[in-house]
């Protein structure tokens, strides 16, 4: 399986490639635009397209061929982004970024200088990277990249390199992992990681930004220019701080399951913002619910594993958090649970411990049943138990499950 690794790389440019490189990004801007408004907007196909619409754009736009075909690509993508999220806005194309490949670009793992085709000729361009980028690109083989200009006026080139991830090990151990807001992740070999600092630090930049809003609106000529210039300075620090916390939680959790040969479990959270929202709940608990990134959170996550061989499996949140993972009993009081915060305390077994902690254990066991199905693995946990005929088990509520017999 082949896994595609992105690294963002500064260039070093001068004023007059500056200019260079903006003409080159306003040219394939309007080419898009140009591509889009003149063709039937259902039409995806890059080869229906190319066919329609390459002669017409070579004449009009000083683009070369590969980026000329480029550049059709890109619409024909964004219109089947749109079309699959359901996004009814028109599709605009702005001066931000140019797509190159093997024929329009190349890589000089000696000097580190990229060579780059511009609107008027083949341009090197110098990297500003740091040993860590330098570790990754030395020895690989990088056959596209692209161009963009940033919010802060600066130049980077993200050049793409297709590894060769290795197939997942199979295992019979799974590692469940529980996400949230109190504690950012939770494992079911009890690893946690705190959320207190990470909240108390997303409050400090929500009041900075209220109190630089307000001043900006009240204050004189000079303070609102002042307070402008703070709020740029703080634009985008809360999102690489979540980034990079996640990023450092995710490298631990897959080097230790990589070291220990077990497979990740995690739940599948899609369109749980949608879902939440629908709740009651105030403006800071909106906030706070939202800000977080777990999408982030997984989609790290999962290339993390491929590159390492550890397999991913997504499982059902239902009832993981008010299951006891000891007795496998839901609180029989519909609305009730034997979670309470964070204690949990079941009632039928006795057991009593983090409710973050046993959700990542029915997680794990979830993770078990997919990754092993049809196993008996449950069977010694159940076998004896007393099913009260009140009592709901996690199993009863998740479709396609057939209780063992005891």
């Amino acid at each position: 399986m082949k896994q595609i690794t992105t690294i963002s790389c500064k260039l070093k440019i001068t004023p007059e490639l500056a200019k260079e490189i903006e003409a080159t990004l306003v040219e394939y801007a309007n080419a898009c635009q140009f591509i889009h408004e003149n063709s039937d907007k259902k039409l995806t196909n890059n080869v229906a397209m190319q066919s329609l619409m390459y002669d017409t754009v070579r004449e009009n736009f000083q683009l070369s061929a590969q980026t000329t075909i480029h550049a059709i690509r890109r619409v024909c993508g964004n219109r089947k982004t749109s079309i699959t999220n359901h996004i009814k806005k028109e599709l605009s194309f702005s001066p931000t970024s140019v797509d190159y490949d093997s024929r329009t670009f190349s890589l000089d793992t000696k000097t580190w200088i990229v060579s780059v085709k511009l609107l008027t000729k083949r341009t090197k361009i110098e990297l500003l990277i740091g040993n860590y980028q330098r570790g990754i690109l030395k020895g690989s083989k990088s056959k596209s990249a692209v161009l963009n200009k940033r919010k802060d006026g600066s130049y980077y080139i993200n050049i793409n390199i297709n590894n060769i991830a290795p197939d997942p090990t199979d295992t019979d151990k799974v590692i469940g992992i529980d996400l949230g807001r109190t504690d950012i992740a939770t494992t079911s070999e009890s690893d946690s990681w705190s959320g207190k600092k990470i909240t108390n630090k997303r409050n400090h930049y929500s009041q900075m930004r209220a109190v630089l809003q307000q001043k900006a609106s009240k204050g004189t000529r000079s303070s609102r220019r002042r307070c402008r210039k703070l709020q740029q300075r703080l634009s985008g620090k809360e999102r690489r701080f979540q980034k990079h916390i996640n990023h450092e939680i995710t490298t631990y959790l897959v080097k230790k399951a990589a070291t220990n040969k077990t497979s990740i479990a995690i739940e599948d959270l899609t369109n749980i913002r949608t879902r939440t929202n629908q709740q009651r709940r105030t403006k800071k608990e909106r906030r706070l619910s939202n800000n977080w990134a777990f999408y982030q959170f997984r989609m790290f996550l999962t290339y993390k594993c491929l590159l390492n061989g550890v397999r991913l499996i997504l499982v059902n949140p239902a009832y993981t958090s008010q299951t006891c993972h000891k007795c496998l009993h839901i609180h029989p009081t519909k609305g009730k649970s034997y979670r309470n915060g964070k204690n949990y305390h079941c009632n039928h077994c006795g057991w009593e411990g983090d409710a973050d902690y046993n959700g990542a254990k029915n997680i794990a066991a979830l993770g078990l049943s997919v990754n092993q199905p049809g196993g008996s693995w449950l069977f010694c946990q159940v076998s004896n138990l007393d099913f009260r005929p009140r009592q709901l088990t996690i199993w009863d509520i998740l479709e396609g499950y057939k209780k063992p017999a005891s």
